[in-house]
Protein backbone atom coordinates (compact mmCIF):
# COMPACT_ATOMS: atom_id res chain seq x y z
CA UNK A 1 0.00 0.00 0.00
CA UNK A 2 1.31 3.47 -0.96
CA UNK A 3 -0.18 6.49 0.80
CA UNK A 4 -0.27 10.09 -0.37
CA UNK A 5 -0.70 12.43 2.61
CA UNK A 6 -1.53 16.14 2.54
CA UNK A 7 0.23 16.97 -0.74
CA UNK A 8 0.35 20.63 -1.71
CA UNK A 9 2.17 22.36 -4.57
CA UNK A 10 2.50 26.14 -4.74
CA UNK A 11 4.55 28.29 -7.08
CA UNK A 12 4.58 31.95 -8.11
CA UNK A 13 1.82 32.71 -5.65
CA UNK A 14 -0.47 30.11 -7.21
CA UNK A 15 -1.72 26.95 -5.54
CA UNK A 16 -1.79 24.05 -7.98
CA UNK A 17 -3.42 21.73 -5.45
CA UNK A 18 -3.47 21.42 -1.66
CA UNK A 19 -4.22 18.90 1.10
CA UNK A 20 -4.45 15.99 -1.34
CA UNK A 21 -4.57 12.57 0.33
CA UNK A 22 -5.38 9.10 -0.99
CA UNK A 23 -4.13 5.51 -0.82
CA UNK A 24 -2.99 3.29 -3.71
CA UNK A 25 -3.70 -0.37 -3.05
CA UNK A 26 -2.44 -3.46 -4.85
CA UNK A 27 -4.42 -4.11 -8.05
CA UNK A 28 -5.72 -0.52 -8.20
CA UNK A 29 -5.77 0.58 -11.83
CA UNK A 30 -6.17 4.35 -11.55
CA UNK A 31 -6.90 6.92 -14.27
CA UNK A 32 -5.57 10.32 -13.16
CA UNK A 33 -7.86 12.81 -14.90
CA UNK A 34 -8.32 16.57 -15.07
CA UNK A 35 -7.98 19.43 -17.52
CA UNK A 36 -4.54 20.46 -18.77
CA UNK A 37 -2.77 22.50 -16.12
CA UNK A 38 -4.70 20.94 -13.24
CA UNK A 39 -1.53 19.30 -11.92
CA UNK A 40 -1.81 15.66 -13.03
CA UNK A 41 1.78 15.27 -14.29
CA UNK A 42 3.13 17.17 -11.28
CA UNK A 43 1.30 14.85 -8.89
CA UNK A 44 2.61 11.81 -10.76
CA UNK A 45 6.19 13.12 -10.59
CA UNK A 46 5.85 13.59 -6.83
CA UNK A 47 4.59 10.01 -6.38
CA UNK A 48 7.49 8.84 -8.57
CA UNK A 49 9.93 10.73 -6.33
CA UNK A 50 11.33 12.97 -9.09
CA UNK A 51 9.74 16.17 -7.75
CA UNK A 52 9.23 17.50 -4.24
CA UNK A 53 5.89 18.89 -3.02
CA UNK A 54 5.59 22.18 -1.16
CA UNK A 55 4.00 20.25 1.71
CA UNK A 56 3.01 16.66 2.40
CA UNK A 57 4.69 13.38 1.58
CA UNK A 58 4.35 10.00 -0.11
CA UNK A 59 4.85 6.87 2.00
CA UNK A 60 5.69 3.46 0.53
CA UNK A 61 7.02 0.19 1.97
CA UNK A 62 10.83 0.00 2.02
CA UNK A 63 11.03 -2.70 -0.64
CA UNK A 64 8.32 -1.23 -2.90
CA UNK A 65 9.37 -0.61 -6.51
CA UNK A 66 7.75 2.41 -8.19
CA UNK A 67 8.41 2.73 -11.93
CA UNK A 68 7.68 5.94 -13.84
CA UNK A 69 7.32 6.56 -17.58
CA UNK A 70 7.30 10.32 -18.31
CA UNK A 71 5.94 11.87 -21.52
CA UNK A 72 9.37 12.85 -22.79
CA UNK A 73 12.55 10.82 -22.37
CA UNK A 74 15.78 9.82 -24.01
CA UNK A 75 17.62 6.54 -23.74
CA UNK A 76 21.39 6.35 -24.13
CA UNK A 77 22.67 6.31 -27.70
CA UNK A 78 25.65 3.95 -27.42
CA UNK A 79 23.66 0.82 -26.48
CA UNK A 80 21.74 -1.62 -28.61
CA UNK A 81 18.01 -2.01 -28.02
CA UNK A 82 18.60 -5.33 -26.25
CA UNK A 83 21.42 -3.96 -24.05
CA UNK A 84 19.36 -0.92 -23.05
CA UNK A 85 16.33 -3.06 -22.18
CA UNK A 86 18.46 -5.49 -20.19
CA UNK A 87 19.26 -2.56 -17.86
CA UNK A 88 15.88 -3.30 -16.26
CA UNK A 89 17.76 -5.99 -14.32
CA UNK A 90 20.77 -3.78 -13.54
CA UNK A 91 20.15 -3.84 -9.80
CA UNK A 92 19.89 -7.64 -9.81
CA UNK A 93 23.09 -7.96 -11.83
CA UNK A 94 24.83 -5.60 -9.41
CA UNK A 95 23.66 -7.77 -6.48
CA UNK A 96 24.91 -10.88 -8.29
CA UNK A 97 28.34 -9.35 -8.91
CA UNK A 98 28.56 -8.13 -5.33
CA UNK A 99 27.64 -11.58 -4.01
CA UNK A 100 30.35 -13.15 -6.17
CA UNK A 101 32.90 -10.64 -4.81
CA UNK A 102 31.85 -11.24 -1.18
CA UNK A 103 32.00 -15.03 -1.57
CA UNK A 104 35.44 -14.75 -3.14
CA UNK A 105 36.65 -12.55 -0.27
CA UNK A 106 35.28 -14.92 2.37
CA UNK A 107 36.99 -17.87 0.68
CA UNK A 108 40.42 -16.31 0.25
CA UNK A 109 40.85 -14.10 3.33
CA UNK A 110 42.24 -15.59 6.55
CA UNK A 111 41.67 -12.69 9.00
CA UNK A 112 38.68 -14.49 10.47
CA UNK A 113 38.65 -12.55 13.74
CA UNK A 114 38.93 -9.06 12.23
CA UNK A 115 36.12 -6.50 12.14
CA UNK A 116 36.40 -6.31 8.36
CA UNK A 117 35.81 -10.04 8.01
CA UNK A 118 32.75 -9.86 10.30
CA UNK A 119 31.37 -6.99 8.18
CA UNK A 120 31.81 -9.13 5.06
CA UNK A 121 29.87 -11.96 6.70
CA UNK A 122 27.07 -9.59 7.76
CA UNK A 123 26.81 -8.01 4.28
CA UNK A 124 26.94 -11.41 2.60
CA UNK A 125 24.18 -12.73 4.87
CA UNK A 126 21.94 -9.67 4.39
CA UNK A 127 22.48 -9.41 0.62
CA UNK A 128 22.23 -13.17 0.12
CA UNK A 129 18.81 -13.25 1.78
CA UNK A 130 17.55 -10.76 -0.81
CA UNK A 131 19.40 -12.21 -3.78
CA UNK A 132 18.55 -15.88 -3.27
CA UNK A 133 14.88 -15.05 -2.66
CA UNK A 134 14.61 -13.65 -6.20
CA UNK A 135 12.77 -15.72 -8.75
CA UNK A 136 15.14 -17.61 -11.04
CA UNK A 137 14.29 -16.38 -14.52
CA UNK A 138 15.83 -16.33 -17.98
CA UNK A 139 16.55 -12.61 -18.32
CA UNK A 140 17.32 -12.72 -22.05
CA UNK A 141 14.06 -14.58 -22.76
CA UNK A 142 12.04 -12.06 -20.73
CA UNK A 143 13.62 -9.16 -22.61
CA UNK A 144 12.93 -10.84 -25.96
CA UNK A 145 9.28 -11.56 -25.13
CA UNK A 146 8.63 -8.01 -23.93
CA UNK A 147 10.32 -6.31 -26.90
CA UNK A 148 8.39 -8.48 -29.37
CA UNK A 149 5.16 -7.65 -27.56
CA UNK A 150 5.86 -3.93 -27.90
CA UNK A 151 6.33 -4.19 -31.66
CA UNK A 152 10.09 -4.68 -32.11
CA UNK A 153 11.40 -7.26 -34.57
CA UNK A 154 14.26 -9.60 -33.73
CA UNK A 155 16.52 -7.79 -36.18
CA UNK A 156 15.94 -4.58 -34.17
CA UNK A 157 17.52 -6.07 -31.03
CA UNK A 158 21.09 -5.42 -32.21
CA UNK A 159 20.44 -1.93 -33.61
CA UNK A 160 21.61 1.12 -31.65
CA UNK A 161 18.90 3.07 -29.84
CA UNK A 162 20.13 6.20 -31.66
CA UNK A 163 18.63 4.79 -34.87
CA UNK A 164 15.09 4.92 -33.45
CA UNK A 165 12.54 7.72 -33.22
CA UNK A 166 11.35 9.14 -29.91
CA UNK A 167 8.29 6.90 -30.05
CA UNK A 168 10.38 3.73 -30.32
CA UNK A 169 12.71 4.92 -27.58
CA UNK A 170 9.65 5.34 -25.40
CA UNK A 171 8.84 1.68 -26.04
CA UNK A 172 12.33 0.69 -24.89
CA UNK A 173 11.80 2.58 -21.65
CA UNK A 174 8.36 1.02 -21.29
CA UNK A 175 9.89 -2.45 -21.77
CA UNK A 176 12.38 -1.74 -18.96
CA UNK A 177 9.55 -0.70 -16.67
CA UNK A 178 7.44 -3.76 -17.41
CA UNK A 179 10.41 -6.08 -16.81
CA UNK A 180 11.04 -4.65 -13.33
CA UNK A 181 7.61 -5.98 -12.26
CA UNK A 182 7.07 -2.93 -10.07
CA UNK A 183 4.55 -2.59 -7.25
CA UNK A 184 3.28 0.62 -8.88
CA UNK A 185 3.59 1.63 -12.53
CA UNK A 186 3.15 5.33 -13.31
CA UNK A 187 2.45 6.06 -16.99
CA UNK A 188 2.13 9.58 -18.44
CA UNK A 189 0.54 9.38 -21.92
CA UNK A 190 1.95 5.90 -22.75
CA UNK A 191 -0.05 5.39 -25.97
CA UNK A 192 0.98 8.56 -27.80
CA UNK A 193 3.59 6.87 -29.97
CA UNK A 194 2.64 3.19 -30.16
CA UNK A 195 0.43 1.48 -32.71
CA UNK A 196 -2.89 -0.24 -32.04
CA UNK A 197 -1.43 -3.73 -31.81
CA UNK A 198 1.11 -2.60 -29.21
CA UNK A 199 -1.57 -0.69 -27.28
CA UNK A 200 -3.62 -3.90 -27.09
CA UNK A 201 -0.53 -5.80 -25.88
CA UNK A 202 0.08 -3.12 -23.23
CA UNK A 203 -3.56 -3.26 -22.12
CA UNK A 204 -3.38 -7.02 -21.74
CA UNK A 205 -0.20 -6.74 -19.66
CA UNK A 206 -1.55 -4.01 -17.37
CA UNK A 207 -4.84 -5.84 -16.80
CA UNK A 208 -3.45 -9.35 -16.24
CA UNK A 209 0.17 -9.01 -15.09
CA UNK A 210 0.69 -5.59 -13.46
CA UNK A 211 0.04 -4.81 -9.82
CA UNK A 212 -1.00 -1.21 -9.13
CA UNK A 213 -1.12 1.21 -12.08
CA UNK A 214 -1.71 4.95 -12.33
CA UNK A 215 -2.06 6.38 -15.83
CA UNK A 216 -2.57 9.77 -17.43
CA UNK A 217 -4.00 9.35 -20.91
CA UNK A 218 -6.22 11.07 -23.44
CA UNK A 219 -7.02 7.73 -25.08
CA UNK A 220 -10.53 7.05 -23.78
CA UNK A 221 -10.68 3.46 -25.04
CA UNK A 222 -7.35 2.65 -23.39
CA UNK A 223 -8.19 4.02 -19.96
CA UNK A 224 -11.70 2.57 -20.07
CA UNK A 225 -10.27 -0.88 -20.76
CA UNK A 226 -7.59 -0.91 -18.06
CA UNK A 227 -8.85 1.18 -15.12
CA UNK A 228 -11.15 0.43 -12.21
CA UNK A 229 -10.71 3.73 -10.39
CA UNK A 230 -10.61 7.40 -11.41
CA UNK A 231 -8.99 10.25 -9.48
CA UNK A 232 -9.93 13.66 -10.84
CA UNK A 233 -7.75 16.69 -10.10
CA UNK A 234 -9.82 19.86 -10.31
CA UNK A 235 -9.63 23.33 -8.77
CA UNK A 236 -6.85 22.38 -6.39
CA UNK A 237 -8.48 19.28 -4.91
CA UNK A 238 -9.29 15.71 -5.91
CA UNK A 239 -12.36 13.52 -6.27
CA UNK A 240 -11.87 9.76 -5.98
CA UNK A 241 -14.25 7.45 -7.84
CA UNK A 242 -14.25 3.64 -7.67
CA UNK A 243 -15.18 3.54 -11.35
CA UNK A 244 -13.61 3.49 -14.80
CA UNK A 245 -13.57 6.57 -17.02
CA UNK A 246 -17.00 6.22 -18.67
CA UNK A 247 -18.73 5.58 -15.34
CA UNK A 248 -16.76 8.45 -13.79
CA UNK A 249 -18.15 10.86 -16.40
CA UNK A 250 -21.69 9.93 -15.36
CA UNK A 251 -20.88 10.28 -11.65
CA UNK A 252 -19.14 13.61 -12.25
CA UNK A 253 -22.21 15.00 -13.98
CA UNK A 254 -24.35 13.87 -11.05
CA UNK A 255 -21.92 15.51 -8.61
CA UNK A 256 -21.88 18.75 -10.58
CA UNK A 257 -25.69 18.82 -10.81
CA UNK A 258 -25.84 18.47 -7.02
CA UNK A 259 -23.28 21.26 -6.65
CA UNK A 260 -25.29 23.57 -8.91
CA UNK A 261 -28.47 22.85 -6.93
CA UNK A 262 -26.74 23.47 -3.60
CA UNK A 263 -25.08 26.63 -4.98
CA UNK A 264 -28.40 28.07 -6.13
CA UNK A 265 -30.02 27.32 -2.77
CA UNK A 266 -27.11 28.95 -0.95
CA UNK A 267 -27.24 32.03 -3.18
CA UNK A 268 -30.94 32.32 -2.43
CA UNK A 269 -30.22 32.22 1.32
CA UNK A 270 -27.44 34.82 0.91
CA UNK A 271 -29.72 37.15 -1.09
CA UNK A 272 -32.55 36.85 1.45
CA UNK A 273 -30.13 37.41 4.34
CA UNK A 274 -28.61 40.50 2.74
CA UNK A 275 -32.08 41.86 2.06
CA UNK A 276 -33.00 41.30 5.73
CA UNK A 277 -29.80 43.07 6.89
CA UNK A 278 -30.40 46.07 4.61
CA UNK A 279 -34.04 46.31 5.63
CA UNK A 280 -33.56 46.15 9.39
CA UNK A 281 -30.09 47.62 9.91
CA UNK A 282 -30.49 50.42 12.45
CA UNK A 283 -33.78 49.05 13.78
CA UNK A 284 -33.20 48.70 17.54
CA UNK A 285 -35.62 45.78 18.03
CA UNK A 286 -33.94 43.77 15.24
CA UNK A 287 -30.30 44.54 16.14
CA UNK A 288 -29.54 41.10 17.61
CA UNK A 289 -31.11 39.33 14.63
CA UNK A 290 -29.17 41.49 12.16
CA UNK A 291 -25.88 40.76 14.00
CA UNK A 292 -26.70 37.05 14.04
CA UNK A 293 -27.40 36.98 10.31
CA UNK A 294 -24.18 38.92 9.57
CA UNK A 295 -22.12 36.45 11.63
CA UNK A 296 -23.81 33.57 9.80
CA UNK A 297 -22.82 35.06 6.42
CA UNK A 298 -19.23 35.64 7.57
CA UNK A 299 -18.83 31.99 8.61
CA UNK A 300 -20.52 30.60 5.51
CA UNK A 301 -18.28 28.66 3.11
CA UNK A 302 -19.32 29.53 -0.41
CA UNK A 303 -20.09 26.45 -2.48
CA UNK A 304 -17.87 26.17 -5.56
CA UNK A 305 -19.04 24.56 -8.77
CA UNK A 306 -16.31 22.44 -10.33
CA UNK A 307 -14.93 23.71 -13.60
CA UNK A 308 -16.06 21.74 -16.60
CA UNK A 309 -14.61 21.39 -20.09
CA UNK A 310 -17.16 22.93 -22.41
CA UNK A 311 -16.98 20.87 -25.60
CA UNK A 312 -20.17 22.33 -27.02
CA UNK A 313 -18.33 24.35 -29.67
CA UNK A 314 -19.09 22.94 -33.12
CA UNK A 315 -16.46 23.57 -35.75
CA UNK A 316 -17.05 22.93 -39.42
CA UNK A 317 -14.45 23.07 -42.14
CA UNK A 318 -15.18 26.07 -44.38
CA UNK A 319 -16.70 25.10 -47.76
CA UNK A 320 -14.31 24.36 -50.62
CA UNK A 321 -14.69 23.81 -54.35
CA UNK A 322 -15.93 20.35 -55.38
CA UNK A 323 -13.11 17.95 -56.32
CA UNK A 324 -13.12 15.36 -59.09
CA UNK A 325 -14.70 11.93 -58.63
CA UNK A 326 -11.43 10.29 -57.56
CA UNK A 327 -9.21 12.62 -55.50
CA UNK A 328 -6.50 9.96 -55.00
CA UNK A 329 -5.51 7.14 -57.39
CA UNK A 330 -2.43 4.95 -56.74
CA UNK A 331 -1.33 2.28 -59.22
CA UNK A 332 1.41 -0.33 -58.69
CA UNK A 333 3.41 1.87 -56.33
CA UNK A 334 6.67 0.49 -54.90
CA UNK A 335 8.88 2.13 -52.31
CA UNK A 336 12.18 1.02 -50.89
CA UNK A 337 15.20 2.59 -49.23
CA UNK A 338 18.17 0.69 -50.60
CA UNK A 339 17.61 -2.97 -49.74
CA UNK A 340 14.78 -2.16 -47.33
CA UNK A 341 11.40 -2.70 -49.03
CA UNK A 342 8.71 -0.55 -47.37
CA UNK A 343 5.83 -1.78 -49.55
CA UNK A 344 5.36 -3.12 -53.06
CA UNK A 345 2.60 -3.06 -55.69
CA UNK A 346 0.33 -0.76 -53.67
CA UNK A 347 -2.99 0.10 -55.35
CA UNK A 348 -5.81 2.28 -54.12
CA UNK A 349 -8.66 4.34 -55.48
CA UNK A 350 -10.30 6.80 -53.07
CA UNK A 351 -13.62 8.27 -54.17
CA UNK A 352 -14.82 11.81 -53.52
CA UNK A 353 -16.36 12.10 -50.03
CA UNK A 354 -14.92 8.81 -48.76
CA UNK A 355 -13.35 8.66 -45.32
CA UNK A 356 -10.60 6.03 -45.17
CA UNK A 357 -8.16 4.94 -42.47
CA UNK A 358 -4.56 3.79 -42.89
CA UNK A 359 -3.77 1.28 -40.15
CA UNK A 360 -0.90 -1.05 -39.32
CA UNK A 361 2.13 -1.42 -37.13
CA UNK A 362 4.66 1.40 -36.96
CA UNK A 363 7.22 1.16 -39.73
CA UNK A 364 4.94 -0.57 -42.26
CA UNK A 365 4.76 2.47 -44.56
CA UNK A 366 1.63 4.45 -43.69
CA UNK A 367 3.40 7.80 -43.41
CA UNK A 368 5.63 6.89 -46.36
CA UNK A 369 2.64 6.41 -48.67
CA UNK A 370 1.18 9.73 -47.52
CA UNK A 371 4.48 11.46 -48.31
CA UNK A 372 4.36 9.83 -51.76
CA UNK A 373 0.80 11.13 -52.31
CA UNK A 374 1.98 14.61 -51.27
CA UNK A 375 4.94 14.42 -53.69
CA UNK A 376 7.50 14.70 -50.90
CA UNK A 377 9.45 11.52 -51.81
CA UNK A 378 10.34 9.57 -54.93
CA UNK A 379 8.76 6.19 -55.69
CA UNK A 380 8.19 3.69 -58.47
CA UNK A 381 4.69 3.46 -59.96
CA UNK A 382 1.93 6.00 -60.39
CA UNK A 383 0.07 8.36 -58.07
CA UNK A 384 -2.40 11.05 -59.15
CA UNK A 385 -4.40 13.67 -57.31
CA UNK A 386 -7.82 14.23 -58.87
CA UNK A 387 -9.16 17.35 -60.62
CA UNK A 388 -9.49 20.42 -58.39
CA UNK A 389 -8.18 18.61 -55.29
CA UNK A 390 -7.31 21.14 -52.60
CA UNK A 391 -5.29 19.32 -49.96
CA UNK A 392 -5.13 20.01 -46.25
CA UNK A 393 -2.17 18.03 -44.88
CA UNK A 394 -1.30 17.47 -41.25
CA UNK A 395 2.09 15.75 -41.04
CA UNK A 396 3.67 14.39 -37.89
CA UNK A 397 6.17 17.27 -38.09
CA UNK A 398 3.49 19.87 -38.89
CA UNK A 399 4.40 21.91 -35.81
CA UNK A 400 7.84 22.73 -37.21
CA UNK A 401 6.29 24.41 -40.28
CA UNK A 402 4.57 27.23 -38.37
CA UNK A 403 5.90 30.80 -38.64
CA UNK A 404 7.84 31.24 -35.39
CA UNK A 405 7.64 35.06 -35.57
CA UNK A 406 3.82 35.19 -35.29
CA UNK A 407 1.76 35.04 -32.10
CA UNK A 408 -0.75 32.26 -31.47
CA UNK A 409 -3.63 34.60 -32.30
CA UNK A 410 -1.97 35.94 -35.48
CA UNK A 411 -1.30 32.38 -36.70
CA UNK A 412 -5.00 31.58 -36.62
CA UNK A 413 -6.25 35.01 -37.63
CA UNK A 414 -4.35 34.92 -40.95
CA UNK A 415 -6.32 31.86 -42.15
CA UNK A 416 -9.74 32.50 -40.52
CA UNK A 417 -12.42 33.93 -42.80
CA UNK A 418 -15.94 35.25 -42.29
CA UNK A 419 -17.93 34.84 -39.06
CA UNK A 420 -15.48 32.32 -37.65
CA UNK A 421 -13.09 35.21 -36.92
CA UNK A 422 -15.35 36.32 -34.07
CA UNK A 423 -14.82 32.90 -32.41
CA UNK A 424 -11.03 32.68 -32.62
CA UNK A 425 -10.51 33.06 -28.86
CA UNK A 426 -13.17 30.44 -28.13
CA UNK A 427 -11.67 28.01 -30.64
CA UNK A 428 -8.19 28.53 -29.21
CA UNK A 429 -9.63 27.93 -25.73
CA UNK A 430 -10.92 24.52 -26.86
CA UNK A 431 -7.36 23.64 -27.81
CA UNK A 432 -5.97 24.83 -24.46
CA UNK A 433 -4.86 28.35 -25.44
CA UNK A 434 -6.39 30.88 -23.07
CA UNK A 435 -5.58 34.19 -21.39
CA UNK A 436 -2.07 35.40 -22.14
CA UNK A 437 -1.31 32.23 -24.13
CA UNK A 438 -2.83 33.71 -27.29
CA UNK A 439 -0.26 36.51 -27.30
CA UNK A 440 2.73 34.15 -27.05
CA UNK A 441 5.08 33.92 -30.01
CA UNK A 442 5.10 30.55 -31.74
CA UNK A 443 8.85 30.42 -31.02
CA UNK A 444 8.04 30.28 -27.29
CA UNK A 445 5.65 27.31 -27.55
CA UNK A 446 6.46 23.73 -26.61
CA UNK A 447 6.26 20.97 -29.22
CA UNK A 448 2.84 19.88 -27.99
CA UNK A 449 1.52 23.45 -28.06
CA UNK A 450 2.76 23.94 -31.62
CA UNK A 451 1.04 20.72 -32.68
CA UNK A 452 -2.27 21.90 -31.24
CA UNK A 453 -1.90 25.29 -32.91
CA UNK A 454 -1.18 23.65 -36.29
CA UNK A 455 -4.38 21.63 -35.86
CA UNK A 456 -6.46 24.76 -35.16
CA UNK A 457 -5.00 26.41 -38.26
CA UNK A 458 -5.88 23.41 -40.42
CA UNK A 459 -9.46 23.37 -39.09
CA UNK A 460 -10.04 26.84 -40.51
CA UNK A 461 -8.67 26.32 -44.03
CA UNK A 462 -11.03 25.48 -46.95
CA UNK A 463 -9.99 22.07 -48.32
CA UNK A 464 -11.72 19.14 -50.04
CA UNK A 465 -9.03 16.47 -49.44
CA UNK A 466 -7.86 16.16 -45.86
CA UNK A 467 -4.83 14.00 -44.98
CA UNK A 468 -4.10 13.62 -41.26
CA UNK A 469 -1.05 11.69 -40.02
CA UNK A 470 -1.35 10.97 -36.26
CA UNK A 471 -3.26 14.19 -35.51
CA UNK A 472 -4.19 13.40 -31.89
CA UNK A 473 -0.79 12.76 -30.28
CA UNK A 474 -0.76 16.01 -28.31
CA UNK A 475 -4.50 16.66 -28.01
CA UNK A 476 -6.47 16.22 -24.80
CA UNK A 477 -9.88 14.55 -24.77
CA UNK A 478 -11.75 17.83 -25.16
CA UNK A 479 -9.68 18.91 -28.19
CA UNK A 480 -10.01 15.47 -29.78
CA UNK A 481 -13.78 15.61 -29.39
CA UNK A 482 -13.88 19.00 -31.14
CA UNK A 483 -11.70 17.68 -33.98
CA UNK A 484 -13.68 14.46 -34.34
CA UNK A 485 -16.99 16.33 -34.57
CA UNK A 486 -15.50 18.53 -37.30
CA UNK A 487 -14.26 15.48 -39.23
CA UNK A 488 -17.62 13.71 -38.96
CA UNK A 489 -19.27 16.78 -40.48
CA UNK A 490 -16.55 17.24 -43.12
CA UNK A 491 -18.08 16.66 -46.59
CA UNK A 492 -14.77 16.25 -48.40
CA UNK A 493 -12.43 13.26 -48.67
CA UNK A 494 -10.49 12.13 -45.60
CA UNK A 495 -7.36 9.98 -45.24
CA UNK A 496 -6.60 9.34 -41.58
CA UNK A 497 -3.63 7.68 -39.90
CA UNK A 498 -4.10 7.17 -36.17
CA UNK A 499 -3.52 4.61 -33.43
CA UNK A 500 -6.23 6.11 -31.19
CA UNK A 501 -9.10 3.61 -31.39
CA UNK A 502 -11.67 5.83 -29.70
CA UNK A 503 -10.86 8.65 -32.12
CA UNK A 504 -10.94 6.33 -35.15
CA UNK A 505 -14.28 4.73 -34.32
CA UNK A 506 -17.11 6.03 -36.48
CA UNK A 507 -14.79 7.99 -38.77
CA UNK A 508 -13.87 5.64 -41.63
CA UNK A 509 -15.92 3.53 -44.04
CA UNK A 510 -12.92 1.82 -45.66
CA UNK A 511 -9.63 0.57 -44.24
CA UNK A 512 -6.23 0.19 -45.91
CA UNK A 513 -4.09 -2.13 -43.81
CA UNK A 514 -0.29 -1.93 -44.12
CA UNK A 515 1.14 -5.36 -43.38
CA UNK A 516 4.05 -7.50 -44.54
CA UNK A 517 5.15 -4.96 -47.20
CA UNK A 518 1.66 -4.93 -48.75
CA UNK A 519 -1.30 -2.56 -48.68
CA UNK A 520 -4.53 -4.52 -48.16
CA UNK A 521 -7.93 -2.96 -48.88
CA UNK A 522 -10.80 -3.84 -46.51
CA UNK A 523 -14.35 -2.89 -47.44
CA UNK A 524 -15.48 -2.49 -43.84
CA UNK A 525 -15.80 0.29 -41.30
CA UNK A 526 -12.96 0.99 -38.94
CA UNK A 527 -15.23 -0.25 -36.11
CA UNK A 528 -15.59 -3.67 -37.77
CA UNK A 529 -11.88 -3.81 -38.51
CA UNK A 530 -10.90 -2.97 -34.92
CA UNK A 531 -13.30 -5.51 -33.44
CA UNK A 532 -12.04 -8.25 -35.76
CA UNK A 533 -8.36 -7.49 -35.22
CA UNK A 534 -8.59 -7.02 -31.49
CA UNK A 535 -9.88 -10.59 -31.20
CA UNK A 536 -7.12 -11.89 -33.47
CA UNK A 537 -4.44 -10.00 -31.55
CA UNK A 538 -5.65 -11.34 -28.21
CA UNK A 539 -5.58 -14.89 -29.59
CA UNK A 540 -2.01 -14.32 -30.73
CA UNK A 541 -1.09 -13.03 -27.27
CA UNK A 542 -2.61 -16.12 -25.67
CA UNK A 543 -0.62 -18.37 -28.01
CA UNK A 544 2.60 -16.53 -27.18
CA UNK A 545 1.80 -16.81 -23.48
Amino acid sequence: MISVDGLAVEFSGRTLFSDVSFVINENDKIALMGKNGAGKSTMMKIIAGVQKPTRGHVRAPKEAVIAYLPQHLLTEDHCTVFEETLKAFEQIFHMRDRMAFLNSELETRTDYDSDEYMKLIEESSELGEKFYSLEDINYDAEVEKTLLGLGFRREDFTRLTSEFSGGWRMRIELAKILLKKPDLILLDEPTNHIDIESVIWLENFLINKAKAVMVISHDKAFIDNITNRTIEVTMGRIYDYKANYSHYLVLREERRAAQIKAFKEQQKVIAESQLFIERFRGTYSKANQVNSVERMLEKMTIIEIDEIDNSALKLRFPPSLRSGDYPVVVNHMNKNYGDLVVFKDANMTIERGQKVAFVGRNGEGKSTLIKAIMGEIDFDGKCELGHNAKVGYFAQNQASLLDASLTVFQTVDEVAEGDIRTQIKTILGCFMFSGDDIDKKVSMLSGGERTRLAMVKLLLEPVNLLILDEPTNHLDIKSKDVLKEALLAFDGTLILVSHDRDFLQGLAEKVFEFKDKRVLEHFETIDDFLVRNRMESLKEIEKKG
